[in-house]
């Protein structure tokens, strides 16, 4: 080294370190070193020293039901429509309250319709939607509901008819009764009660009246003449009167896809006429032998979508109960949702 260098290192220690960049262990996005914030030991006399900020409280939970409530001012269909209810499951409804009430018919303007609709499942499967208050009425239900609700309530003037979810082990959906029981439309396997079945459903028969080979469509009931006659289901009478063949007839379309033909009546019950509405085992005629009959019996058909089935062998809708833990869980259930209804 030469002297005049050693003599410049001398006379200017630290020379060396001038160019090097400042380290500091503050992030980017903090005040350097030489601006941190004043020392609380070192404010001014009087200065009270800032508390750090409070956490901010958290969010209170949604309730997790929405009760929603419309007038029927139209139909059922309208009404449920209006509380956020699609069309698939307002069909659901409507056979679950059928054997009760014919919706098309019973309901009129100041009757009521209310749903229970569980938010977990409506957020769920609307995720961007907000969640709303624990209840509503018809003109706030802009926020789309869960696709079936879990609970149901028609009032219809001083008499109220409810029904509660319940899914099977696949999912699919089902309405019961608050004891368990299904609710829907029931049908009856016989109208009446006879002696014997003297002749069967057949796709091919020889008629003993008119001596041909053709189909048998229903059954025939045998029982003496007067024995009441009783309608399987509830429906509406689409024909009463008589026809060649069956003599005196009451043909009644019952909850879909069903229909129901009793014939060779001797008359009929007082009051009916097309149109008229009947209850399932409401008497509808008496037994007879009008038509081409060769005795005194009931000929009975059961048609589904319009196509005769054996009315002895056909699926009809039963009723059917929970029990064991499934009916504890349900009762449970129907307890905290009746309470919001």
């Amino acid at each position: 080294m030469s002297s005049v260098c050693a003599a410049y290192l001398v006379s200017h220690p630290r020379a060396w370190r001038d160019e090097e960049p400042d380290v500091s262990l503050v992030s980017k996005d903090s005040t350097r070193v030489g601006a941190r914030a004043p020392d609380p030991a070192a404010a001014p006399t009087g200065a009270t020293p800032t508390a750090p900020a409070a956490p901010a409280p958290a969010a209170p939970l949604p309730p997790p039901f929405t009760v929603k409530t419309a007038p029927i001012e139209r139909t059922f269909a309208a009404a449920a429509k209006s509380i956020g209810v699609d069309a698939g499951t307002t069909a659901i409804l409507s056979r679950a309250f059928h054997d009760e009430l014919d919706l098309s018919r019973d309901l009129k303007p100041g009757d009521r319709v209310s749903a229970v609709f569980d938010n977990a499942a409506a957020n769920s499967a609307n995720p961007a939607s907000p969640t709303s208050s624990t209840s509503s009425t018809s003109k706030e239900n802009d926020r789309p509901a869960a696709r079936e609700p879990l609970a149901v309530r028609i009032v219809r003037g001083a008499q109220t008819h409810d029904v509660f979810l319940h899914k099977d082990l696949s999912g699919k959906p089902f309405y019961y009764s608050k004891d368990g029981v299904s609710a829907g439309p029931v049908f009856e396997r016989y109208p009446l009660n006879f002696t014997r079945v003297s002749s069967e459903f057949s796709l091919r028969r020889l008629d003993p009246v008119v001596h041909r080979w053709q189909s048998h469509d229903g059954v025939d009931l045998a029982a003496p003449t007067g024995t009441p006659v009783r309608a399987t289901a509830r429906g509406v009478i689409r024909f009463i009167g008589h026809q060649t063949g069956y003599g005196n007839v009451v043909k009644i379309q019952n909850p879909a896809p069903y229909s129901t033909t009793f014939a060779h009546l001797s008359r009929f019950a007082k009051g009916l006429r097309n149109g008229s509405h009947v209850k399932r085992n409401e008497v509808i005629g008496y037994v007879g032998e009008t038509g081409w009959a060769t005795g005194p019996h009931l000929h009975y058909e059961v048609h589904v979508n319009n196509v005769p089935r054996d009315p002895l062998k056909v699926d009809l809708p039963q009723k059917t109960t929970l029990d064991g833990d499934q009916l504890k869980h349900f009762e449970a259930r129907v307890a905290q949702l009746t309470a919001l209804l």
